[in-house]
């Protein structure tokens, strides 16, 4: 996705990368949390288009791999829960 790596349950988006950044899908509680951090932000990849179910992780959890860890199993946890994508044809 985007020319990056990203990391799909059943068809839907959990996480990836863009560029050099880290990028989740949340629910709208832990989206809002993780908003709150400070260098955590909206996935633009273009501007003025935010994808807003999805939150770029903070650079300064570049040295917290377990925190990013707990946080890409909330990714998982919570977009697994999404009803299964249907394939295209």
């Amino acid at each position: 996705m985007f020319g990056n790596i990203s990391a799909f349950v059943n068809g839907n988006m959990f996480a990836g990368l863009f560029g050099n950044d880290i990028f989740v899908r949340l629910s709208s509680e832990d989206r809002q949390e993780l908003l709150e951090e400070k260098g955590a932000s909206y996935l633009e990849p273009m501007k003025g288009k935010p994808m807003k179910e999805y939150v770029i992780i903070p650079k300064t959890w570049q040295n917290k791999p377990e925190t990013i860890r707990l946080c890409l199993l909330r990714s998982l946890d919570s977009t697994g829960k999404l009803p299964p994508k249907k394939a295209k044809k």
